[in-house]
Order: structure tokens, then sequence, then C-alpha cells
């Protein structure tokens, strides 16, 4: 400190500075000040100043401190508006003792709270010191200001100019004063504090930089009358930040509903947009065109679907975050908007893979049935192309007249070979009754072809008619004629009758040597095999059928010879030749390896497919037992209680990401299915499981898990907000565990009234009405371990409320009923005073201006004690 005596000594002496102890010094000005008149003039002034600055507030004020206070009656008043209390009643005589009684009733008054009138106490250094640091701390932050005394750190009037930028910064422009220039500060100050804060001017700028060291008591006293006008900001500021935190809360937790929305929305659009596609039965005509469907199915269930069912499970885990949230900042439960519930999106869901599974049993049987259509139709044109064969010429053969200029023995002979062609023809009707039968199966399938395959059936089937009539017509013909011919030669007969039936079995063998076949399992295939083994069998017996056959052709030749008979063409009686019989059995022996060879394929396939199930069966038998044991292991993980939650919240994320490494051996099953659907595998007797009972499992697992750690989360913002401890929650956790009967980590209503009774809850119907309104809003009828615990600590929880936020507002509003804009937008940040001024309702009391807003219906909203 600057010892401005030592100074003045200096320079009029002209001998050296004395350095003298700040004390001491401080001592000499007291008493220098004391016999200076200036200093009384200026504590005068200060002080009347000061006393107006709370009398004005009652209507009045004073012009002389010593004369105005002499009768005791103001100077009561002074004190009644400094404490806001009322002091005993003055007495209105104008005689010395009645004014000496009201003085005293004053200083009773002060006596009373605790002021003592003499000396400089410890309170009094107490309150000063406060008043101090307050200024050092609210100045801190300004270059050249520097409070260290009530007397010359105010001296260049940039500490007064501080405290207000500090509070008021749109009044003062700090930056633009200057140190050298204490007049300009301290005037400003003094004029703005005057104009904008309501703080008469105490001492003018003059008296204090025209004085070595300024009074610190009119110091003190201007300085507190701006600590008493700060003091009003600061509850302003208290005010604005709960209000603040209150907005942001809300802000906040409005951004979490409006995502739930969306999601919701956005989620349940591609459902429905999803189902129609799943619910078309539209047949394709072709199989190609059926597994091209079943393509789009697979790359919808491998790329489109598991992304939505992220996002569900993300749904449920932002509602439960949502709603744990609310809890907590004591706010009501949201419900959203109609038909996007959590339940609303699990019954839509349930129902797309109800459509799913629907879907893909379809494509199914719509593959199986194109699959017998094609070999039906296959069948068909085999079975059709061999008769319309047979058939040819067949119609020009039973009308010729070549009986009328015939023999006897001609005739008779034309008479066996009709009975041979009619033996025939009975042989071939069975043939037509499978042709008519394909055609109509056919058409009872609706196969796409089936108006050519009906017009070649009803084409047939008009031959076959044909073919009868004549026949009869011929048989007629011949048997009249027959009764005037005579002789036949019985061995052509013989050769005729054994080579008709040889050679239809050999037809009938070719046929079923080339007989398409569709065969799904290893038995099936084996039945084929065996079935051609018994007919390989066959064969030795009927080559020497053949032989036999052969044998009487050469009899024929040999007796010819024997008796020089000239044969005039071939065997009268039919037109089976040995060559025929010939051609035909080579037929058959090559087709008998070529038929090996497709049920030896066909059985290869069959042994590849039953690989493909094992090897499916194999995978799956381990997946999901696995899938079982996981889903059993996380509930019990959700209803113990080890370690910490922070413990728990680690545990569970290594187990999720365990489970998220197992996703190789699910891709590895739907790379085994897809190879088994490929190969139109429709069963598997190796495994109980199926890829849609596996995938199903997959999804609810990782949804699980994911729930279970959104749990835990959810518990740490419950612990944290409500300052629950470790034991409490083992204790709450072993209560709800002894009433949760199916360890599912939430029970019914029943168990819970159980539950609430064992907690030391006294219940009564209403009340616990109310308490399910708490812990289950959206009337699900289960109440889970959060909602639980969430009440338990609910009551004793330190949370804002809406009457502290009305309280907020009132002080923003200067203790107005309503609050304007331009209030809200001076004491709050934009965006948040942008958020009330859109929602406030206008204000209608008696006491209302334009432009007023009602901040007390919006308090209420914000915790759903009204509607904004």
């Amino acid at each position: 400190m600057v010892d401005y005596h030592a100074s003045n000594s200096q320079a009029s002496s002209g001998g050296p500075a004395v350095y003298m102890d700040p004390r001491e010094q401080e001592n000499d000005w007291d008493r220098d000040l004391l016999l200076d008149p200036a200093w009384e003039k200026q504590q005068r002034k200060t002080f009347t100043a000061w006393c107006n600055s709370h009398l004005r507030k009652a209507g009045t004020q004073i012009e002389n401190i010593e004369e105005d206070f002499r009768d005791g009656l103001k100077l009561m008043l002074l004190l009644e508006v400094i404490s806001g209390e009322r002091l005993p009643k003055p007495e209105r005589g104008k005689m010395r003792v009645h004014k000496i009684n009201n003085v005293n009733k004053a200083l009773d008054y002060i006596a009373s709270k605790g002021v003592k009138l003499v000396s400089i106490g410890a309170e009094e250094t107490s309150a000063k010191e406060g008043l101090l640091l307050w200024c050092q701390r609210k100045t801190a932050p300004y270059k050249n200001v520097n409070v260290q005394n009530f007397h010359i750190s105010w001296k260049d009037g940039l500490a007064f100019n501080a405290l207000i930028h500090r509070h008021r910064p749109e009044l003062i422009d700090y930056d633009k004063l200057r140190k050298d220039d204490p007049l300009t500060n301290l005037n400003n100050a003094f004029e703005v504090a005057e104009k904008y804060l309501d703080i008469p001017k105490m001492m003018d700028a003059e008296d204090i930089v025209g004085t070595l060291r300024p009074d610190e008591k009119a110091i003190m006293t201007y300085v507190s009358c701006f600590y008493h006008a700060f003091s009003g900001a600061q509850k302003a500021e208290t005010a604005a930040n709960r209000i603040c935190k209150v907005l942001a809360v809300n802000q906040e937790n409005e951004h979490l509903m409006e995502d739930y929305e969306k999601l919701a929305s956005d989620l349940l659009d591609w459902i429905r947009r999803t189902i129609p596609w799943l619910e078309n039965r539209a047949p394709e005509k072709t199989m190609a065109e059926m597994q091209q469907k079943l393509e789009d199915f697979r790359g919808y269930r491998r790329v489109h679907k598991p992304p939505k069912v992220q996002e569900k499970c993300q749904l449920e885990i932002n509602f439960n975050t949502l709603q744990t949230k609310l809890r907590l900042s004591n706010r009501p439960a949201f419900m959203p908007s109609e038909g996007r519930m959590v339940s609303d999106i699990n019954g839509s869901w349930h129902n797309l893979e109800g459509a799913e599974k629907g879907y893909e049993e379809w494509m199914l049987n719509e593959i199986r049935r194109l699959e017998r259509l094609d070999h039906l139709a296959e069948k068909f044109r085999q079975k059709a192309t061999i008769h319309e064969s047979w058939t040819d010429g067949k119609e020009a053969m039973l009308t010729q007249k070549d009986y009328e200029t015939a023999s006897l023995s001609e005739v008779k002979a034309l008479l066996r070979k009709h009975e041979a062609f009619e033996s025939d023809l009975a042989a071939h009707q069975d043939r037509v009754e499978q042709i008519a039968a394909i055609a109509q199966e056919l058409n009872e399938l609706d196969y796409y072809d089936s108006p050519s395959v009906n017009s070649r059936c009803q084409k047939i089937c008009e031959q076959w008619d044909a073919l009868g009539s004549l026949t009869q017509s011929r048989r007629e013909s011949l048997e009249r004629t027959e009764k005037q011919l005579e002789s036949i030669d019985e061995l052509y007969l013989e050769y005729a009758k054994r080579a008709a039936p040889f050679n239809n079995w050999m037809e009938g063998a070719m046929e079923d040597l080339q007989d398409m076949f569709i065969v799904h399992n290893i038995e099936e295939i084996q039945g084929l095999i065996t079935a051609h083994e018994q007919f390989k069998s066959t064969l030795p017996e009927a080559n020497k059928e053949r032989e036999a056959i052969q044998a009487i052709q050469a009899e024929v030749q040999k007796i010819a010879q024997y008796n020089g008979i000239k044969l005039s063409g071939g065997n009268p009686y039919t037109t089976i030749t040995p060559k025929t019989i010939d051609n035909k059995w080579d037929k058959v022996e090559q087709l008998v390896p070529q038929r090996d060879q497709a049920l030896q394929e066909e059985l290869a396939k069959q042994q590849s497919n039953d690989h493909l199930r094992r090897k499916f069966a194999t995978q799956a038998n381990i997946v999901g037992p696995w899938i079982q044991t996981k889903m059993e292991e996380i509930g019990r993980i959700s209803i113990e209680m080890n370690g910490t939650l922070e413990d728990q919240l680690v545990n569970l994320r290594e187990y999720e990401q365990s489970i998220i490494e197992y996703k190789p051996n699910i891709d590895q099953l739907e790379g085994d299915h897809q190879l088994i659907q490929e190969a139109l595998i429709f069963d598997n007797k190796y495994t109980a499981y199926t890829m849609e009972h596996l995938r199903v499992g997959w999804e609810q697992l990782l949804t699980t898990i994911a729930r279970t750690i959104n749990e835990i989360e959810n518990q740490i913002l419950t612990r944290d907000a409500k300052g629950i401890s470790q034991e409490q929650l083992h204790e709450y956790r072993t209560s709800f565990n002894h009433f949760d009967k199916k360890r599912t980590g939430q029970m019914d209503m029943d168990n819970y009234r159980a539950l609430l009774v064992a907690t030391g809850n006294s219940l009564g119907d209403a009340e616990f009405a109310r308490i399910m309104g708490i812990v289950d809003p959206n009337n699900s009828g289960v109440v889970t371990f959060q909602a639980f615990i969430d009440f338990m600590s609910r009551e004793t929880t330190d949370t804002d409320t809406a009457d502290q936020v009305i309280a907020s507002f009132k002080i923003l509003a200067a203790d107005k009923n309503f609050i304007m804009a331009e209030e809200l937008r001076r004491e709050l940040p934009p965006d948040q005073a942008e958020y009330c001024i859109a929602r406030m309702a206008p204000y209608s009391g008696p006491d209302a201006k334009p432009g007023a807003l009602d901040y007390m219906s919006f308090s209420t909203a914000l915790y759903g004690e009204s509607d904004l």
C-alpha cells in the first residue's frame, strides 16, 4: 500500500520517505477523516441518500438526517421498510418525551435483532468481510480491477462498472472504459445504477476522485445497495437455471418421444407394406418362376428383415429408457399415439411372422404341385405318343374290304387275325384310361397348358371309340364271311396267339423301363430299385418264351420248305414278325441298363440329399439347445444380483458379444438350409428343429439380451437419480424374486399386491389402483422390476415439481401472475425462451396485459397435471 502521508511529507520537507505499518496508516487515516469537515459532509450525504432509497418505497424521504430522524417516526418507518416487519405503534405527540419514546422503540428493535450500536464488533467485521468477498468473486474476471478494500480499490470507478456488467452486461460497455479516466467511469456507473437499477446516487464522482482515501463506510453503504439490487438477480438466475433444467429435461423427453413415434411409424409402415406381399398367393405357371419367388423370399429373410428386427428391439429399448427417464424426472408416463404402442407393434410383428410362415409354406406346396404337374404332363405326352403311334393305320386296316375277295381260308385267317387284334385292342384299354386319368388330374391341379392336354386327350378318346366301333363292325363282317370259309393254318395261329401277348409284354416292359419317376427319399428310390430287380428276374423266362415263339416261326418255314409250299406274304394271323420281336427284345435289353443307371443316379441323389439332411440336423441339434440354454441363462442373469450394476452391465455386454460371435453358426445353418430347399427336400427325420424355429429363437435371443442390458442401464439411471445404495437394490431384488414365481422378471397384479404388502405398504383397492397406474401406466397387466424400484424410491426422491417451476417463473416475472415474452427472452437462453413462448397460453386474469402469458398452466402441463 502506498504511504500517502509519507509521500506528502517528503514532498514538503524534501526529506526521505518513511515506511509506515499499514495498520498504523489506517489508524492515521481514520483520525484524519474524523477531523476532516469534508468527510463529515460526505458521510451525511451518503447515508441520507441510502435512507431515501428505502423510504421512498413508503412514499417519503428526508432532507436532514439529524433533524428528520429526531422524532423517531421516520426512523421507525425506515426500519419497517428494511426489515419488512411491523414495529410497535409510534406515539404521535409533539412533546420531547414522545419523540424520545419513539427513538427508543427504534433502538430497542435494532437491539432485538442483535445489532450493536457502539464500536465495531465481530458481527460487523464479518459482514464487511462477506461483502468484500462477494465483490472480489464478482469482479475477479475483469482486467484492471483488484478489490482489496472499500476505499482506494473503488477510486477509478472500474469496480462499480464491473459489478454492473457482471449482472447486467447489456447496460455497460466495459471494454470502452479507461483506468485513467475515473470521473467518466464513476459517473457512468452511478448514472446507470440510478436509471436502470433503482439505486440512488449516494456520492459524487468528484468527492471520490478528489480525496486521497474515499470514505470506507460510504463506499460500503453504496456497494451494499448494489449487493441487494443484484441479490434479486441472483434469485432470478437460480430460478432461470431451474427452469432451464426442467425445460431441458422436457425437450430431451419430447425428442425421445418424437424419435419413438417416427421409428414406430416407419416400422409399422414397413410391416403394412410387407404383409400384402407375403399374403399374395397368386401362383406362377412354371417351376422356375416359383423358385424365383422362393429366392426373393430368401433375400427378404437374409437382407431386408434383420435390420427391422434390430429396429423393433431398439424401439422397445427406447420406450423403456424413455419411461424410466420420465419417472425419474417426475413426469407422466409416455403414451404413444394410437396404434403405435409397443403392444401394437408386437401384434403387427406377430401378423408379419404369421404371414411369413404361411407364405413360405404356400410356396413350397406350390413348388411340389408344379413339380408333380410337370411330371404328369411329361408322362401324359409320353403315353399319348406311344398310344398314338400304336393307333396309326388301325382305322384304315379296320375299314378295308379285303375279305370280299378272299378265300375261305383267307377269311378264316382274317377272322383269327381280327380276334388277335381285339385281344390287342383290349390290352390297350388300360393305357387309354391311364391317359384320360392323367389328363383329368392335370385339370384338377390347374395345369397351365390344360387346354392342349384336353384337346389331345379328347382326340385319343374319340379315336379309341371309333376303333371300338370299327372293330365290332369288322368282326361282324368277318363272322358272316367265316361261314363260307374254312381251313386255317394252326401253326400260324399258335404263333399269332403267343406272339401277340409277348409283344404286348415287351411293349409294357419298354414303357415301364422308360417310365419317369419322382422320389423324395432313399426309401422311395430303394423301392423302385427293388421292383426293377424283380423285373430283371423275369427276363430269363421271357427269353425262353421268345425263343419258343421264334421256334414256331422256324417250324413254319421248315414245313413249307419240306412240302415245297410257297408262302405268299407273312403270317396271315398277325403282323408281328420275328424281326419285330427281336427288335423289341433288343430294345428291352438296351433299356434295362439305362434304367439301372437312372435308378442308381437317383439313389446317389437321394444319398446326397440325406447327407444334406444329416449335415443340417447335426448343426441344428447343436444350435437349437444352445439358443435355449442361452435364453435360460439370460433369464437367470436378469433376476440375480451378482456384483454392482456396472459389473452386471460389463458382464452382460461381454455375454452379448459372445452371443454375437456365434452368428457364423446361424449363417452356416442358413446356407445348409438353402441347399436343402434348392434340392427340393421337404422333410428331415434327423431333427425336430426347422430353420424357421431357429431363426425365431436367434432373433428372440438377440432381442432378449439387448432388452436385459437396457434394463440394467435403466436401473443405473434410477439408482443414480434416486440415490439407491447397492444394499437397497439387493434387498429390492430379493423381495421381487420371492414373488416372481415364474422367474420371468415380471409379475402379475396379484403377486405384486402381495409384494407391496410384504414391503410394508398398507393397501386398499383405491391405493392399489393408484400404485398400478404408476407402475403399469400402459395397462399391460404386468409389473417389471424396473417399475418396482421406481415406485419404492419415488416418494423420497428430490425431484422438481410443478409448484417449484411455477415459483421460478414467478421470480422471473417479478411476482406477477403472468410473464411477458420479453422477460422470457431476457432471462432464458433463446431456444428455451422460444420453446416457452410457443407453448404458453395467453393469460386471461383480471390483471392481464396485452401479450401476457400464463406460466402456471404451462408449468402444470409439464408434469401432466393439465394440458398444454
